[in-house]
């Protein structure tokens, strides 16, 4: 009752939409000594006493229920799929064609040619989207659009998604080149486009092309200003090379004069590479340049401390902020209850409610998440799941990450139906699934050697426009070859080598001594000539 009492008086601080929120709250502090079973539903269950059908591999004992329901008849025919072969029967003709195998991008134009497809921009930022993960069907569909007389010009923001797509997959020489398109065809880069470019060239470690980029930003009709500066200084510290970025600030802060966010940049950059003496010193010249040190900057530095699980150096800035009289915000306090509960302060973590209270700061969608989280990592798993119901009954936006959260920790509780249960509900909703909704399964799918359900989530990626991304594609080879699905490892890492996409020595070595141990010669042979191929393609982008 006193506890009931304590949430209905910090509920009164706020209108009825917050109140509702402290109301959710209040149920799951404390809540996280008890364990839950780990038994799988009954519709993941293997069916012993069933016939042996040679639809079935003989490891291979799952069946996708319809709508997640119990299936009922196990010996439904599955056809079997190949990665590299997937097919969306509801696609349109141009993906028929472009989820073929293409020598180069001018020869997807060819292909293409035979297409009778009316194209919109909705279609082509559809393309785009589904294949932003694989430059050559991409820039040759783009190209192939681009001669068509009927369509026209492609708007700023196709453009942008291609020069965002070549500089992901390292192909700076055709990025720049479609950058000139775009000046030729009426001026149309601006400092989303030069952004994106930036990005990409710090993302390879080219620092010096990411710095030369920005002093010529004025040839592209980009004004070089503070805005722009910051984008040049937020890139390299996310790439962790603040000290660059340091230099870089040094050079042009007597041309351009800097604003509190640059400063609070630079703050996080220390703060990530964990030097913390350098944070405090730029929040010292921040004073000194005349803008005082706000939430973002003390933030930065709690978060660092929660990094090196140093509580008593987060509460000594919380009290420092006090006296300056800058209350912590919800991303303070959300950065300090997860990294608790990171660091199994489980207790500590929940009580953060509290003090959010006391500060008058309300909870927001991403506060939530890391609750779940925490509860999640408590093994109270049903209250995570209750949180997240209670979220959508009493309208809390939900993001990405709630969902993701959710299903990693579903698969890690063994709880696979109700995984697929959320995947379902994001395709429904407007928070769309990308790879970290699909990483956890994907992974259980070969530990658990699934390789039919494995086939419907990568389905069921292409069909919600979720391309295959590095990481997904080293997950995939790395697991399948470490739970004896060499053939398929095999494929997958041909594909993902002929897309241009690095592969990182641990993975080429440990296909190659799966393949050794198997004594399977031809098709090591076949690996180690895809990973020179992918060598001699790389020293060409260098």
């Amino acid at each position: 009752m006193a506890r009931f009492c304590r949430t209905v008086l910090v509920a009164s601080l706020y209108g009825v939409k917050d109140r509702k929120n402290w109301m959710i709250l209040s149920q799951y502090r404390g809540l996280c000594c008890i364990s839950e079973s780990h038994e799988l539903p009954d519709w993941f269950k293997v069916r012993q006493n069933e016939p042996s059908s040679d639809v079935f591999d003989s490891d291979d004992d799952f069946m996708i229920p319809a709508d997640n329901q119990v299936i009922s008849d196990c010996r439904t025919v599955v056809r079997k799929v190949l990665p590299g072969e997937i097919v969306d029967g509801c696609v349109d003709e141009i993906c028929e064609i472009l989820k073929n195998k293409f020598s180069s991008h001018e020869t997807v134009g060819l292909a293409l040619d035979a297409c009778s497809v009316k194209v919109s921009k909705s279609l082509v930022d559809k393309i785009l989207r589904r294949f932003n993960n694989d430059w050559v069907p991409a820039f040759g569909f783009f190209k192939w659009v681009d001669s068509r007389p009927e369509y026209g010009k492609h708007s700023p923001g196709s453009y942008d998604m291609m020069v965002d797509i070549l500089g992901k997959c390292k192909q700076f020489e055709l990025m720049w080149q479609l950058v000139d398109g775009m000046m030729q065809c009426g001026r149309l880069v601006s400092l989303s486009t030069m952004t994106k470019v930036i990005r990409r060239l710090a993302g390879a470690r080219r620092w010096d092309d990411a710095i030369e980029t920005f002093h010529d930003l004025e040839l592209f009709g980009v004004k070089k200003d503070c805005l722009a500066m910051n984008v040049l200084l937020d890139s390299l510290c996310k790439e962790r090379n603040v000290n660059y970025a340091r230099d870089v600030f040094l050079m042009l802060r007597s041309q351009i004069p800097p604003n509190a966010s640059s400063f609070n940049i630079l703050i996080h950059g220390w703060c990530k590479a964990g030097k913390l003496d350098e944070a405090k010193q730029t929040i010292k010249e921040m004073s000194d340049f005349g803008f005082t040190p706000c939430v973002i900057s003390y933030t930065n530095m709690i978060e660092a401390y929660c990094i090196k699980k140093d509580f008593e150096s987060v509460d000594a800035i919380l009290a420092e902020m006090r006296c300056q009289g800058c209350l912590p915000n919800v991303v303070t306090y959300t950065i300090i209850m997860h990294s608790l509960g990171k660091a199994n302060r489980i207790q500590e973590a929940l009580q953060v409610c509290d003090k959010m209270g006391r500060d008058g700061c309300v909870p927001d969608t991403s506060f939530y998440n890391s609750l779940i989280f925490i509860l999640s990592r408590a093994g109270r798993l049903a209250d995570a799941n209750h949180l997240y119901e209670e979220m959508c009954k009493d309208g809390i936006p939900l993001n990405a990450t709630t969902y993701n959260t959710l299903i990693s920790a579903s698969c890690n509780h063994s709880q696979v139906e109700n995984a697929f249960k959320l995947i379902k509900e994001m395709g429904e909703s407007s928070c769309k699934p990308d790879t970290k909704s699909y990483h956890p399964l994907l992974k259980l799918c070969c530990k658990r050697k699934w390789t039919k359900l494995l086939t419907y989530l990568l389905l069921d990626m292409f069909e919600k426009d979720v391309s295959l991304d590095p990481g997904t594609y080293t997950l995939l080879v790395q697991g399948l070859c470490r739970y004896g699905k060499l053939q398929q490892s095999c494929l997958l890492f041909e594909e993902m080598v002929l897309k241009g996409i690095s592969a990182k020595p641990h993975t080429f070595n440990l296909l190659l001594e799966a393949l050794d141990r198997n004594s399977i010669y031809g098709a090591k042979e076949k690996i180690h000539q895809l990973m020179l191929h992918a060598q001699s393609m790389r020293r060409k982008k260098l």
